[in-house]
């Protein structure tokens, strides 16, 4: 294929993508926050709102970097235990440092920053290797480097908190407020609209959802399968470990209990729920970044109406259920439209 065509293969890819309509996550967010308004005032208290936002934004990115994968035909198991280890590394960090350099608490943060995005990078890099080179499974593939590295934190830990973090990452980053917001939103927000410009501008975003929507087709037009669906799951490990900071930073200690299986799964619920689909080629991290907001203000309104925390995972799996067969039924009928003869 030579390169115009090349390039018109790719355009194309996104340019079908990007004009997907919004689907019906705005809905679904407007039904609850309507109903929530007629149930329970105290939904819209300031720090009820602040709180959502908040916990929405620490959704939102580790949404994004796993619906990158996705978007690329792969799956990423291991975001939750990147969070953890990225946690329990940067507190060790940072307190170990601290020791060291009393006086230096600028060098502790930089140096927690760097081993806890170090960790992300390097266990999608794993990951990213066994996918598109080994051709192993990505569903096997990020279950065991799930299971390697949240060992890892655990053993790290022994379960026990990780104290002793500078003062000025926790009480003037994690949990200060710039012009009335938690300054972890503003990070958030920039990590977000970093990964929408990747997706929607670059070649690499043009590339991930050619791999995706047809991986033969990439592979026959020169795109390389391997480099850009390794940094899918790099960019992923990436910004879960940027989630695992600004978690830490909130709530002042490395735990390896941050992340899991929960956001793991919170992760996959948001990127199928916003619109990417789980065989690959399509997506927009916009629509992703909404739907997470729309599972933490339903997670928030489950609470406010003390719905018992039991049948809260059952509601999310339910939801998962259902956008999966909607995407599946979307793929039938699309595939029908075009082998109907004009």
């Amino acid at each position: 294929m030579n390169v115009v065509a090349h390039r018109n293969y790719t355009r194309a890819i996104v340019v079908g993508r990007a004009t997907m309509d919004v689907g019906i996550v705005p809905l679904l967010l407007l039904v609850v926050v309507a109903a929530m308004a007629l149930v329970e005032p105290h939904f819209y208290s300031t720090g009820n709102i602040l709180n959502m936002v908040r916990s929405a934004s620490f959704l939102a990115v580790v949404a994004c970097g796993q619906a990158l994968v996705l978007i690329a035909g792969g799956f990423d198991l291991s975001v939750g235990a990147v969070i953890a280890l990225a946690s329990v590394l940067a507190a060790k960090t940072m307190a170990w440092i601290g020791v060291a350099y009393p006086d230096e608490p600028g060098l502790a943060i930089a140096a927690g920053v760097l081993a806890a995005m170090a960790s992300g990078a390097g266990v999608g890099l794993v990951n990213g290797f066994c996918v598109a080179k080994l051709r192993i499974s990505g569903f096997v593939a990020t279950i065991g480097t799930m299971s390697v590295t949240l060992g890892i934190a655990l053993i790290l830990t022994n379960g026990i908190p990780v104290y002793g973090l500078p003062g000025s990452f926790v009480q003037q980053f994690g949990r200060a407020t710039w012009l009335g917001l938690p300054s972890t939103i503003y990070a958030a927000l920039s990590a977000i609209a970093l990964l929408v410009f990747v997706q929607r501008r670059t070649l690499l975003g043009r590339y991930i959802h050619a791999i995706g929507g047809n991986p033969e087709a990439a592979i026959v037009s020169g795109v390389s399968v391997f480099r850009y669906q390794t940094s899918t799951y790099v960019l992923s490990g990436v910004f879960a470990a940027l989630t695992g900071l600004l978690l830490t930073a909130q709530v002042g200690s490395g735990q390896a209990s941050l992340g899991g299986d929960r956001m793991m799964l919170q992760s996959i619920a948001a990127a199928v729920i916003g619109g990417v689909s789980l065989r690959g080629g399509v997506g927009r991290l916009e629509i992703v970044t909404l739907a997470s907001l729309f599972l933490t203000v339903l997670t928030n309104a489950l609470n406010l109406l003390r719905i018992d925390s039991r049948l809260q995972p059952v509601l999310l799996g339910v939801i998962l259920v259902v956008a999966v067969a909607l995407d599946e039924l979307s793929r039938r009928n699309s595939a029908l439209d075009r082998h109907e003869p004009t």
